[in-house]
């Protein structure tokens, strides 16, 4: 009887890492950077035409995917940021990049950019 909780343990344990692989599916919660008409934005990172790098105030990042992607985005030096009337950037807003609007699909915290030479090549 006294190896009981152990196995149970035990057994719950390898469930538990079983399930692991489960988590890689989970969605991120969306994010938001408030006071953002008050300079909250610090820096900005352009990985391609789909992704945006937001870095705020606090140095925290966050990763941002867009919809239908911004064509000029890897190649301008100033984007614009559309809080859509508030004064929170967050999943509802978009990035203005010369005269395109690009609305975004996501907005989740996230780690900062890798370099360029550890990202993935496409293509």
């Amino acid at each position: 009887m006294k190896g009981l909780p152990i196995r149970l343990i035990a057994a719950l344990f390898a469930a538990g890492i079983a399930a692991s692989p489960a988590m890689a599916g989970f969605e991120p919660i969306e994010a938001s950077i408030p006071f953002v008409n008050q300079g909250a934005i610090r820096d900005w990172q352009a990985i391609d035409r789909d992704t945006l790098y937001v870095q705020d105030i606090q140095h925290h990042w966050y990763r941002a995917e867009l919809m239908g992607g911004c064509l000029d985005l890897p190649y301008v030096n100033a984007i614009g940021f559309d809080a859509r009337g508030t004064n929170r950037f967050d999943r509802f807003g978009s990035i203005v990049v010369g005269r395109q609007n690009c609305a975004l699909k996501s907005f989740v915290a996230s780690g900062p950019p890798l370099p360029p030479e550890k990202r993935k090549k496409v293509g």
